[in-house]
């Protein structure tokens, strides 16, 4: 929506669970003509990137990226592992769970769903069950959701892990961190994840139009024994290209691949602890705000349990149409947009209005968690919203502890 005349002056601030703010340390480095795609720097600075990328997945095997967004992540992860009429586990806990899921019965891969919902993480207890009744071990692969950014509710993949081994299951784990990486505490190797997809615009704070797929041995052995694999999706050229243009499959992401550098520079010199430090810090700044406004209100968590939320995006509830009005007036008069509360119920309808999203994902620092704790609490009060006092005094003692 337009914002008012008299508040256009200032910077905006977007709120939402990606695409995420970027720094200008990325947009400067983007800001620049084409360059050569065949010889010199920006060949040099690719093959720079791989080892940095490995130290955010935590990991000492392989990555292949491409020109896609998330949904391109699912589909090359599929499309190098599990083969038209086999079947896939997945256990949902959000609209991105099922996404995935059908992103795999657009490929004529079979899908058996466990829908969790909307407010709740997997049941490791019901997924023991179908991996155990799977006595043929038709399941080529789990398709596990770190983060569900609809829900935000955190899983367990260390758990599902255990699992698959306890139960003596052979699938893959394929996990989803496009939410989550860079922002949650993942650890691929140590964790047993087989496969990990991730993208550009949220913990990686560069724009859309990257996304990577990490592997390890045992997937890179299912791979070697698929019959066909496009030759886009194949990641066995990217990941270990002999030329240049196999890492992208063709013309590079010239201008992406300059941010992500900045990125990843940024990121190396926090150190991956001290990135999810930050974030484990400003999202418990945010709760603590929440907390308190909802004890004079309606306002709630989606995910009750603070073990079990994302520290990179939080879902909320409240009495619609609320929700959208909260969103309508910080976009409009205080230049913060808020996510909408996406997958929660149909587009349009009256309960749509009951949800929104805060992410706090990537380049984010403490004085814009308070600029946009202040201005959500400026709207409760400029649209008579109730709700409890405290609020800003509850996530400032959060931040002044460190």
């Amino acid at each position: 929506m337009s914002r008012n005349a008299s508040r256009t002056h200032g910077r905006e601030y977007l709120a939402i669970p990606g695409p995420s703010v970027m720094p200008e340390a990325v947009l400067r480095e983007m800001h620049r003509a084409a360059p050569n795609i065949y010889a010199g720097e920006l060949v040099e600075l690719t093959h720079s990137l791989i080892p940095d990328l490995r130290r955010v997945a935590r990991t000492a095997h392989h990555v292949a990226f491409y020109i896609g967004n998330g949904h391109a992540a699912w589909e090359a992860a599929l499309a190098n592992v599990v083969a038209a009429g086999e079947k896939v586990l997945v256990p949902a806990t959000g609209r991105f769970g099922l996404g995935w899921a059908d992103q795999a019965r657009g490929l004529g891969i079979e899908t058996e769903v466990l829908d969790f919902g909307k407010s709740s993480p997997v049941d490791l207890d019901k997924v023991e069950a179908a991996l155990r009744a799977d006595t043929g071990h038709r399941f080529k692969a789990v398709l596990f959701t770190h983060v569900d950014t609809s829900s935000s509710v955190l899983n367990d993949v260390k758990a599902m892990r255990a699992l698959l081994d306890a139960v003596g299951h052979p699938a893959l784990l394929m996990v989803d961190c496009i939410a989550s990486l860079g922002c949650d505490r993942f650890e691929m190797d140590e964790w047993g994840a087989d496969v990990m997809v991730a993208a550009s615009q949220k913990g990686l704070m560069t724009p859309p139009g990257m996304c990577f797929v990490f592997f390890n041995d045992k997937a890179q052995a299912v791979r070697a024994g698929m019959a066909c694999v496009s030759r886009y999706w194949d990641w066995v050229p990217r990941a270990n290209p002999t030329q240049f243009f196999m890492y992208s499959g063709g013309t590079a992401p010239t201008h992406h691949l300059y941010g992500l550098r900045a990125a990843l520079d940024m990121m190396m010199d926090e150190t991956m602890e001290g990135v999810w430090a930050r974030h484990d810090r400003l999202a418990h700044a945010i709760w603590a705000a929440v907390d308190v406004w909802g004890q004079g209100g309606s306002l709630r968590f989606n995910i009750a349990d603070t073990r079990l939320r994302s520290r990179a995006v939080t879902a909320l509830r409240m009495q619609a149409p609320d929700a959208t009005r909260l969103r309508e007036w910080t976009e409009g008069e205080a230049g913060v947009t808020l996510g909408i509360g996406l997958g929660m119920a149909e587009p349009g309808s009256p309960e749509s209005h009951g949800f929104f999203r805060l992410g706090h994902m990537g380049h984010l620092n403490e004085q814009m968690v308070m600029a946009m704790l202040g201005s959500i609490e400026t709207a409760f009060h400029a649209l008579d919203i109730a709700h409890g006092a405290g609020a800003l005094s509850a996530a400032a003692k959060v931040i002044a502890k460190g």
